[in-house]
């Protein structure tokens, strides 16, 4: 018995080995990745999507995007991108540089004339690269009720007034109040609100349909719900919150499909100029010579082949997420969940994108 099904049983092997590498055994096993790794951080819902060569070859959704109303997540589901939304700003910022109309290295008063003047000036160029010395949330913070804010720099009022943690240059310290800041720098920059310079810099030319803030007034096709973990470890719905003070740095939705486009954009010709792109993803230097990892927004690494890739994460209330692209082999990978403390990062990511490498 065993003899006749030893050749059976090379033959499945090999056949399984050869489905492996076309199209559609990637995806398979993409898909059984994506929905283990759901399963290991507890999340309802998870979204993943893969681009190569700016084409988006991979996306799909796995559980629940509405545990209560049992909707299903699909490539079209919104999630929150927490600080990936940094990257949306910087954009903005790269955008209005190449037009002319923002001087990465004026005080920021030139467009922000109500921040208060510190004891050294603040740079747009600082802001981006997290060098400002601008606090990060605290605790306080987190316990404050939900507010409206009609406009970004109304939202500076949390923080503006706080001494700057060093001066400004000499330390790299992230903060999301920073990109707020420079949010509204966006704003005195192109002249306009800061939604509607997100729309015409960013959103339109990339086509980026099923990408914008999270504004709990308005209806929102195919936002997800939102979630954490209980003390006994079963899922409860998030608290509300309110992201109009951190639009810029934390509060926008989007499918796995638009960030996997936005980020395949940013390492192809066409949206913006090379000499744009190499500021993006050059590391910054601390005063003192120090490199930073960290260029315009975009966190700069290498892999353990020693290949670079550019990335960013989120964590919000509700929501995980996280943003990978290879700009030599031009593939992007986005991941999204509908839980607070979801953890993947890199290596998820990583793994994702060695599926699809030729």
């Amino acid at each position: 018995m065993l003899r006749k099904s030893l050749p059976a049983l090379v033959l499945w092997l090999l056949a399984a080995a050869l489905h492996a590498q076309t199209p559609a055994g990637r995806i398979d096993e993409a898909r059984r990745m994506a929905e283990a790794l759901r399963q290991e951080v507890k999340s309802p819902g998870l979204s993943a999507a893969v681009a190569v060569g700016g084409q988006v070859v991979w996306a799909e959704g796995f559980g629940e995007a509405d545990v209560e109303g049992r909707v299903p997540v699909s490539p079209e589901s919104r999630f929150r991108l927490g600080s990936i939304s940094k990257l949306f700003t910087a954009a903005a910022v790269a955008r209005l540089v190449e037009a002319g109309k923002l001087d990465l290295d004026a005080p920021v008063q030139r467009y922000v004339p109500s921040f208060p003047e510190k004891d050294q000036p603040i740079t747009p160029r600082q802001l981006a690269g997290h060098l400002a010395g601008i606090r990060h949330y605290t605790l306080p913070d987190f316990v404050r009720p939900p507010k409206r804010y009609a406009r970004v720099v109304d939202g500076l009022e949390i923080f503006k007034d706080d001494p700057l943690l060093f001066p400004p240059g000499s330390k790299y310290f992230y903060t999301s109040y920073g990109y707020n800041l420079l949010g509204a720098v966006v704003e005195g920059a192109s002249g306009k609100d800061f939604r509607t310079t997100i729309d015409e810099q960013v959103i339109r030319p990339l086509h980026l349909a099923a990408t914008g803030v999270d504004d709990p007034e308005r209806i929102t096709p195919g936002r997800v719900r939102f979630y954490a973990l209980g003390a006994d470890g079963a899922v409860k719905n998030e608290k509300p919150i309110d992201s109009s003070y951190k639009w810029p740095s934390a509060g926008f939705l989007a499918t796995a499909s638009d960030l996997v486009r936005f980020a395949s954009a940013h390492v192809a010709d066409g949206y913006l100029k090379p000499e744009t792109r190499q500021l993006l993803f050059t590391s910054m230097k601390t005063a003192a010579g120090e490199e930073t990892g960290v260029g315009l927004g975009w966190r700069i690494a290498t892999d353990a082949a020693g290949r670079r890739f550019y990335h960013h994460g989120g964590a919000i209330d509700g929501g995980r997420a996280f943003l990978l692209v290879y700009p030599d082999e031009k593939i992007a990978v986005a991941l999204l969940a509908n839980l607070s403390g979801a953890r993947f990062a890199e290596g998820e990511a990583q793994k994702l994108a060695e599926l699809f490498r030729n």
